[in-house]
């Protein structure tokens, strides 16, 4: 039988914002695994080396398997051998633009598909969240938000951090009513979103605040903004 697809993604939060560690939990469990292979990807930071030691630090409290892709230092075996073999793969933060950029360069957007179909977990925060849907808002073309195409995974749009940066909400609502971007989820700072075969399924939180939301473009041309239940996770 055939695993699941799925996709976490997360609007800010986890081992690169927060010192919680219900999000990074949460990750690694969806795999079912008792010690999950991991692979972190910090493309759209540049490969951060300090986004990597967090990443490494924050996994060192789980009983899984950590490792890194780097693509200024590719790792000495093909990229499909390592991403096919992970139990999950997180994307990090930094310029969306970018990073999809390299990726298919790389052919990577093709073998992350390859490994999304094959079952393993996949998500990450931010631009790790941006990319998976057909558009998803945007800073990373240096002239404040915007709509920016993505992978096409997931229908509609994203918006990341949507209680953490002023401007995300009301971008987000006025570009809606103007029919500039599609109907969207958008994600508060410490809220994921986990999908299963392309379907919203749970979204969680690492604090009681944080949460997942549905805006969408109603018959008077108006935005409408609906919160989607979000259950608060207890470190």
């Amino acid at each position: 039988m055939a695993r699941p697809r799925q996709l976490i993604v997360l609007g800010g939060g986890g081992f690169s914002m927060e010192d919680s560690p219900a999000l990074d939990r949460y990750f690694l469990d969806a795999t079912g695994k008792a010690r999950p292979r991991i692979c972190f990807l910090p493309t759209a930071s540049g490969d951060s080396v300090d986004m990597q030691l967090k990443f490494y630090r924050a996994h060192a409290r789980f009983d899984c398997v950590a490792t890194h892709l780097s693509l200024f230092r590719p790792p000495g075996q093909p990229l499909d051998e390592l991403l096919l073999t992970q139990d999950a793969i997180f994307v990090g933060g930094g310029n969306t633009r970018a990073m999809l950029a390299l990726w298919r360069e790389w052919s990577l957007d093709t073998i992350l598909r390859a490994a999304y179909d094959a079952g393993v977990v996949i998500g990450g925060i931010s631009a790790g969240m941006n990319c998976w849907f057909e558009t998803c808002l945007s800073d990373s073309s240096g002239q404040g938000l915007a709509p920016l195409p993505g992978l096409g995974w997931l229908p509609g749009g994203a918006c990341p951090h949507y209680d953490g940066e002023a401007d995300r909400r009301p971008t987000l609502r006025t570009l809606i009513a103007q029919g500039h971007m599609p109907a969207s989820w958008a994600a508060d700072d410490g809220a994921a979103l986990h999908f299963v075969d392309e379907q919203a399924v749970t979204a969680v939180a690492s604090r009681p605040d944080a949460h997942v939301w549905r805006v969408e473009r109603d018959s008077a041309q108006q935005w409408r903004e609906t919160r989607f239940p979000t259950q608060y996770l207890v470190s």
